[in-house]
């Protein structure tokens, strides 16, 4: 059995999903930390107490304003580094220009990232925490998304939902993209692959294949 966990919270008014990856040493990497209300940062750090965890890692699977309302907390509560793909430091660096017009009028401004994330890479924390980049463009340029193959597990952001996909109106979108990164990327993984997403549910690479309506068109 895995001594790898996962714990889910789903954050801010986008219903975004926040993930914590700890081993069996306490070690934690913080994926796409959308907390942004002080309840929220809160409520993330009494998990981390209760479990008595080291927070040693910060990733994005990309960077639109749900996914990095939390960066600034978690960088400077946990004296850790930003790892990002670097197609999506303009998107990052936007983020401060805009958060106003979404209601987020506190936003604390993200840290520049201290590495760059590239595909078909692996970044590694610890002996356990092993993850396998990809870069899955298509609902933003730089998007990536996170492989832990000896769990099975995949955290793939907004490229693939349950029963749907990322959105591909926004800028850096592409759906021919997006579409080629879930065939090309996402659906040669192995069937019985739990799909961690950004939003909503999880669900596994083999319900997806067999049910997911971007395979219409």
């Amino acid at each position: 059995m895995s001594a790898l966990q996962i714990r889910s919270f789903t954050f801010n008014a986008f219903q975004e999903n926040t993930l914590v990856v700890s081993d069996a040493t306490g070690n934690a990497v913080i994926i796409d930390p959308g907390c942004y209300s002080s309840e929220e940062t809160k409520m993330l750090e009494a998990y981390l107490q209760e479990q008595k965890l080291k927070v040693v890692g910060l990733l994005n699977t990309h960077c639109h304003i749900d996914h990095v309302l939390g960066n600034h907390w978690v960088a400077t509560t946990y004296g850790v580094d930003l790892g990002i793909h670097p197609l999506e430091l303009e998107g990052l660096n936007r983020v401060k220009e805009y958060a106003h017009i979404y209601g987020f009028e506190g936003y604390a401004v993200s840290p520049e990232p201290g590495y760059f994330l590239e595909d078909q890479s692996t970044v590694s924390f610890g002996k356990s925490l092993v993850f396998k980049v990809f870069h899955t463009p298509g609902h933003s340029r730089g998007h990536v998304v996170f492989y832990l193959e000896e769990e099975g597990v995949l955290i793939n952001g907004d490229v693939l939902f349950a029963g749907s996909f990322g959105r591909t109106d926004l800028p850096g979108g592409d759906l021919a993209r997006l579409k080629k990164s879930i065939h090309e990327v996402l659906f040669i993984l192995p069937d019985e692959t739990v799909v961690y997403c950004g939003h909503g549910p999880n669900t596994t690479i083999a319900q997806e294949k067999q049910t997911n309506y971007i395979l219409q068109f």
